[in-house]
């Protein structure tokens, strides 16, 4: 580790700019009510530091492909980066900075990506934004490696502030040490240090030498002992981007500086207060009114941050103009990345008419029927890679030797996996997977709810998905998660019943653009099913269909099952008819895109004058009364389960022949048998 410490140099300009931030934030929060005054406070001279001196932006075109990505991991000091981008020109006006934390506002409590121009990610969720930042990191290697053949197309850094608390969640150890092994030279983190989080001193649950810890993972690290240094923070963001390795710069700041209670979690999360304000403007020798950005502060801003990014744009953009004249096709290639880098792939193998075939093994085959088609189609698992079945055939892994390989080795960090996935989506270009076991998504499913907020389109393949994994016992078999993730907004969950609707389920990931999709896949074989060939596609695409009809007119009743019950609800069916009752078998690969079909076909589907249905699910029953109603059943799992057999496991929780048909016989006159559970 590498200490610096220089003699102060900041220029008037730079002090007044550095001030003016600070008096803009805790403006804001003070107007709000609300907010984080602390981390402004603090971190306003690193934050002007890095974009008035490194960072390349264009705030007239802020989504440039080529531009430097900054996150703000400790997403609750928005007020600055939200000052920030305002001072910097982008779309971000006064009024906006004055409707803080305010119901519709551009300017939300914490950082939203799509939200307001500059944010690059969905932060506050402490310690994913450097997840995500590592992932932006990956992305920009990968597509550098793949595109900068006669031209730097893909040459930027990817910057994250971190706090204390963001380096004390289990997630930035699992990410930094991925980083570091991936040797992500273009990843610089400034780290404010400022030894307080929000209930005390970190002192308190906190003694790890963070320099040390960075650098046990190979990153280069370095210390700057004064935060309001802005020539050592340049300095050590220099020495930053001449390593080899990902970057750690610790700034020791003081909370709140210049505030009273300074230095102590007081003024971590609490608007100063009328006195506090005063006493701040005297302290920092402020005099102009609030929400006012001084001339010589803009101007500055202009020519050391917006001109600056502008120009780096347009030697870009003068690149690609040159690119067109020597190499068309390269520049051809390179627009259909950034402008189209999905069209409408599909599945292109044969339908299956019969045989059986495990959910993970149908996954496998679509993985490189697509990975053929999308060669920017990449992915990996925790460790797991063997058993989900994601390896994509004839391509390497994805290592510093070769930052090409299109299979990427997350280890064991199932919650660093799903950010990097997040940061790899948001930077754009990539199409990207994640797996692990279905039980294991607990570990990450912090990450999916921030895909789904940003509206990321990020697949995830959850294998061994039911009781049926067996042997492995209790603490590998899912029951209560594949419900738990339907209930994350804006997440698409898929659990397909045979190989020809697992090839639908994946025709619909590959081409999601604004959500993220899960796909839960058996282990056992599953046997096709009849009529899947020709109906899976498009009853996938609605959710639900009618698998197979009753014989009459109107149904007796109806059986509804997702994945490797719909085998056994057909063969319910086939008892029941013999017995004398007319009964169709519903498929219902995902609830989520069934519900947002018309009222006309889910009535078709479902009519609404059949009140006697049943639904398996070898999960939890909460949420099936939604489609069985109060005179149902719902035969599923709200206990843990047992090491044993498949079979014996089957027959122990009552998922049998016989027992499903004296369920069913029930309904219709047992109101307690909606709830009907063998556990």
């Amino acid at each position: 580790m590498e200490e610096l410490t220089m003699n102060n140099h900041d220029t008037r300009l730079d002090q007044l700019a550095i001030n003016n931030l600070r008096m803009l934030s805790v403006e804001m929060i003070e107007k709000a009510g609300s907010g984080h005054p602390g981390l402004p406070l603090g971190a306003a001279p690193m934050m002007w530091c890095l974009w008035s001196r490194h960072l390349r932006i264009d705030n007239s075109n802020p989504r440039w492909f080529n531009r430097d990505r900054f996150i703000l991991s400790a997403g609750h000091g928005s007020a600055l980066l939200y000052s920030m981008l305002h001072l910097s020109g982008f779309d971000l006006t006064t009024a906006d900075l004055q409707h803080f934390r305010k119901y519709g506002s551009r300017t939300p409590g914490h950082p939203e990506h799509g939200v307001v121009p500059g944010v690059e990610a969905t932060t506050g969720a402490l310690g994913q934004g450097l997840g995500m930042a590592v992932g932006m990191a990956l992305a920009e290697r990968y597509l550098g490696a793949k595109y900068n053949k006669h031209a730097k197309l893909v040459d930027h850094y990817t910057y994250a502030l971190v706090g204390d608390g963001d380096l004390m969640e289990g997630v930035s150890h699992e990410a930094a040490s991925f980083a570091g092994k991936q040797e992500l030279s273009k990843l610089i983190v400034l780290y404010d240090s400022n030894g307080i989080s929000l209930d005390g001193p970190t002192s308190r649950s906190f003694k790890t030498d963070v320099c040390a810890r960075f650098a046990s993972y190979g990153w280069d690290t370095h210390l700057v002992e004064d935060g309001n240094d802005l020539d050592a923070i340049d300095h050590a963001l220099q020495k930053a981007k001449e390593t080899a390795t990902p970057s750690l710069i610790e700034i020791r700041t003081t909370i709140g500086y210049g505030a009273p209670h300074a230095g102590t979690n007081q003024v971590h999360g609490t608007p100063l207060g009328e006195a506090g304000l005063k006493s701040l403007r005297q302290h920092l020798h402020w005099t102009a009114a609030p929400f006012a950005v001084l001339p010589e502060v803009a101007q500055i801003a202009r020519q050391r941050v917006s001109q600056r990014g502008q120009s780096a744009s347009q030697e870009w953009h003068q690149q690609i103009s040159k690119l067109g004249q020597t190499h068309p096709e390269d520049l051809e290639n390179f627009k259909k990345l950034i402008c189209n880098p999905v069209s409408d792939l599909r599945v292109t193998l044969e339908h299956y008419d019969s045989g059986a075939e495990s959910g993970r093994d149908t996954s496998s085959k679509a993985i490189q029927n697509l990975a053929q088609q999308n060669t920017n189609l990449v992915g990996g698992s925790a460790d797991l890679a063997s058993s989900n079945r994601t390896t994509i055939a004839k391509s390497p892994l994805m290592t510093p030797q070769h930052p090409t390989g299109r299979n990427i080795a997350f280890g064991v960090r199932e919650f660093a996996e799903g950010t990097i996935l997040n940061g790899m989506a948001l930077h754009g270009g990539l199409q990207v997977f994640g797996s692990t076991f279905l039980v294991f998504s607990d570990y990450l499913r912090p990450a999916i709810r921030l895909a789904a907020l940003q509206h990321l389109p990020v697949t995830y393949v959850f294998t061994h998905d039911s009781l049926a994994v067996g042997e492995d016992g209790p603490t590998h078999q899912p029951i209560e998660q594949l419900m738990s993730l339907r209930q994350i907004p804006n997440v698409e969950v898929f659990r397909p019943a045979d190989p020809n609707e697992v090839m639908a389920a994946w025709n619909q990931a590959a081409n999601s653009m604004d959500h993220p999709t899960v796909l839960v896949l058996s282990r056992q074989q599953l046997a096709v099913l009849p009529t899947t060939a020709n109906s899976a596609e498009q009853g996938v695409d609605h959710g639900g269909y009618i698998l197979s009809p009753q014989h009459g007119l109107t149904p007796d009743g109806i059986l509804l099952a997702t994945g490797s019950e719909v085998a056994l609800a057909l063969r319910v069916q086939h008892s029941l008819l013999q017995l004398g009752q007319d009964v169709s078998v519903v498929s219902m690969p995902s609830m989520e895109r069934f519900v947002r079909q018309t009222r006309q076909y889910q009535e078709m589907v479902l009519p609404s004058q059949v009140r006697r249905r049943v639904a398996l699910e070898l999960g939890t029953t909460q949420g099936w009364e939604r489609f069985v109603g109060l005179d149902g059943a719902v035969v599923g799992l709200d206990t843990f389960g047992a090491s044993g057999s498949m079979e014996e496991l089957l027959q122990a929780t009552g998922f049998t022949l016989e027992r499903i048909i004296q369920i069913y016989q029930k309904t219709h006159t047992d109101s307690n048998i909606r709830l009907s559970v063998i556990g």
